[in-house]
Order: structure tokens, then sequence, then C-alpha cells
């Protein structure tokens, strides 16, 4: 406990940089009193709207929200969307010196509709093209200006167009090579270009596609996550398992596996965003990879019990590490 907050304490000193996918959410509010007579389809009553920063632009509002500086890079179009986000991003103090506009794309927009604390349906408005190479390009230079003053860089991949190979090959190997601490929530198409890095934070589904192992019991976890380990040369893995948490697999150690938290789940939007940027932030912070990993996993618990993409604040980590400890509800093996 005394190690985790002593982290927790100087993670304020971060400065990363957030490179991927920069979408806006939207949530349109309302109640069902009635089914539509045109369609067995519930009518929602709209009783208001709210907007917050998904993707990339979540987990760098995830990281502020934990006091360390934030610095996002990515492409969003001339739009009144695009304006919105890069003026919520401002408002946050979320630097946005590295985020270019690009007249030829639309901003990612996603349109979650919510009634009685559930999600109806979902409404994506996007243009996921690859991005040009005049932007990667810029995208390069920006990052590379950025990098004296980062300690970590986190590749936020969506599948929305920003992460393209000649962006992660001008990228991650000078950041690995200055030092810097690397971490990749990744999408499946690029999997061979994240060779490595610090870490890799794939879901269930995306371990699978990745090794063609199932996961549907502990022998197959540890083998698709040694599998990953040993395929992308990296230093760990970090495979989030939903409800059943997350395994750390690191090289030396046999894996870490780490119960889900959750004491309600909500929503379980943004939950990865929040997960990579607390295991993120706490390395920077100084902690092994198993503290990070069980940081990480407890703020995913927190985020899930709150409706809507969300961030976790390190006071709140804090008081969810105090009533666990009080509670003894810490079970297997402590954070290496």
């Amino acid at each position: 406990m005394d190690r985790l907050e002593s982290i927790l304490d100087r993670i304020e000193q971060a400065r990363i940089l957030i490179v991927g996918d920069l979408i806006l959410d939207q949530y349109i509010w309302g109640q069902v009193n009635r089914i539509s007579p045109e369609a067995p389809i519930p009518v929602v009553e709209v009783t208001r709207e709210s907007y917050s920063l998904g993707g990339a632009s979540n987990v760098a509002s995830n990281v502020l929200a934990l006091g360390a500086r934030a610095e996002a890079c990515g492409v969003v179009g001339d739009d009144d969307i695009g304006r919105m986000l890069l003026e919520s991003l401002r408002e946050r103090g979320i630097g946005v010196g590295a985020v270019i506009t690009d007249p030829s794309r639309r901003t990612t927009l996603k349109t979650r509709i919510v009634a009685h604390k559930q999600q109806v349906v979902r409404v994506d408005r996007e243009d996921a093209r690859p991005v040009s190479t005049e932007m990667v390009e810029r995208m390069k230079t920006r990052i590379h200006e950025l990098f004296p003053v980062m300690d970590a860089m986190i590749i936020e991949d969506y599948g929305k167009g920003v992460i393209q190979p000649e962006l992660l090959q001008g990228v991650v190997a000078p950041a690995m090579a200055a030092g810097k601490i690397v971490t990749v929530d990744p999408k499946r198409d690029h999997f061979s270009l994240y060779r490595g890095v610090t870490a890799i934070t794939p879901n269930r589904a995306e371990a699978q596609d990745a090794t063609g192992i199932r996961i549907d019991d502990r022998e197959g976890l540890y083998r698709a996550g040694g599998a990953l380990l040993e395929k992308l040369g990296c230093q760990s893995v970090l495979l989030k398992l939903g409800d059943r948490g997350v395994c750390l697999f690191e090289r030396g150690r046999p894996p870490l596996e780490l119960p889900a938290r959750a004491r309600e789940v909500f929503d379980v939007s943004g939950a990865g965003d929040t997960v990579i940027a607390v295991f993120s932030a706490a390395l920077v912070a100084g902690a092994t990879l198993g503290q990070a990993a069980a940081l990480s996993n407890v703020a995913g618990g927190l985020v899930v019990e709150k409706l809507g993409t969300a961030t976790v604040s390190r006071e709140e980590l804090r008081t969810r590490l105090l009533e666990e400890a009080q509670r003894g509800s810490q079970s297997g093996e402590a954070p290496r």
C-alpha cells in the first residue's frame, strides 16, 4: 500500500505524449416510456445532451486527471466537431501543439443514446481512411520536437486512420533509443510494428487474433500472452480480460493475474483508455511493471463504475486502495 501511494505522489511529475485517433463522444440522455408504433424499437425521450473526450483524447484526459502533463498528437477535421474537440482539450490544459487540422477529413464523432443508464444505440460519424503522407510527416516532425520534454509516449490506435506504418516506423524506435517509455493500445493490423516497445495492452479479442490462440481458459491465456511477448520482443504485455481483470506478462517472471476490481459495472466505454494512462504514468513515476499493472487494474475497476467515458483521479485511486487494504480484500501475489 505504501509503495503504491508513493508512486501516486510522483505521478504528477510525469510528462506524457499521447499519439492516436482523437475522438469526440456525444451522449444523448433520455428515458423510454413506450415502444414505437412504426417498428419494435424503444422511443427515447431526450432530456439532455453532453460531450466528452474519446479515443486518444480520453487517454490524454485520463493522464491529466492523474495530475500529470498531457500532450496530444493526432488529426482533426476543419469542422465544428474538430473545433469543439480542440477547445475541450485546451480547456482541460492538454497540449494541442501536435494536433493537426486536415480540411479533407471529418472529425470522428461517436454518439451514444442512453436511457435509464443503458446504451440504446451508438451512431458513428467518421472518416477512417489512412491519413495522408503529408499529415504523417507533419505529425512525425511535431513528435520529434516534443521528445526532449516528454517522459513517455502512448500510442492509442482506434483504427480511425492516424496510426500508420510510416508514422510508427518514424517515432517508435527513436523514442525507445532516447530512453522513453513507449506503451501501445493496439489494433490488430499493426501488431508487427510494435516490436521492442515497453508494453502493449491488447484485449482478449486482439490477442487471439494476433496469435491465433483461443483464450478460453488459463492455459490459452498463458500461451497467448507468452506468444505475444516472444513475437513482439517487447518488455511486457498487459492483457485486458474485461470482467476477469488483467494479466501481466513480462520476461523472466511468471504471469501475474489481477482480478477485476469493479464493484458494479455501469459502462465499459473508455476503460482501456484509463488502464493504459495509469499504467504508463505509474511506470514514469518509478513503478515496477507489476505495481503499474496493479494500479491500472484498480483504476479500470473504478472507471467502469461511472456512466460514460470518464477519468480517475489520484485521490480516487488512493481512496480505493485504502478501502481495499482496510477490508483485507487484496488476494494473491503482491504487486512486484
